[in-house]
């Protein structure tokens, strides 16, 4: 897997926000895409956070949120990325570590440019290995 890079594996179409974008609205994107998060973006595509379906259980738990509270609120700002050129066992390695399902792939240029999952991953590697016999 070490020949393996995310840029191989990541998908680039990615779903993102601004930071002022409302909770209500990320979560219709969420929902209506049936994805697990959305990246936070700035008006050049530098990533500014990320919202997951994870952070919306803990809005509704802890938070209460009312009417008009932007997704700056809740998302996650010390977001751990990627590059496309690292290799998948690397990638696969920080999200276990971390416990993410979800790991945006950076560029320094071009800012965001796609999201490595779990399901990524778990679809290369049942591609990869033969069936036990």
């Amino acid at each position: 897997m070490d020949d393996v890079f995310v840029a191989q594996l990541m998908s680039s179409t990615t779903y993102a926000v601004s930071p002022d974008t409302l909770v209500e609205e990320a979560a219709q994107l969420i929902l209506s895409n049936g994805i697990g998060s959305v990246l936070v973006t700035d008006e050049d595509n530098h990533l500014q956070g990320i919202l997951t379906t994870t952070d919306f259980v803990r809005i509704v738990a802890e938070s209460h949120p009312k009417a008009q509270t932007p997704v700056s609120r809740y998302m996650t700002t010390d977001v751990v990325t990627t590059s496309a050129q690292t290799p998948v066992a690397e990638a696969a390695d920080v999200m276990l570590e971390h416990g993410f399902h979800h790991l945006p792939v950076v560029d320094e240029v071009e800012g965001v440019i796609g999201m490595i999952t779990t399901t990524d991953l778990t679809a290369y590697v049942s591609d990869v290995r033969s069936p036990s016999p």
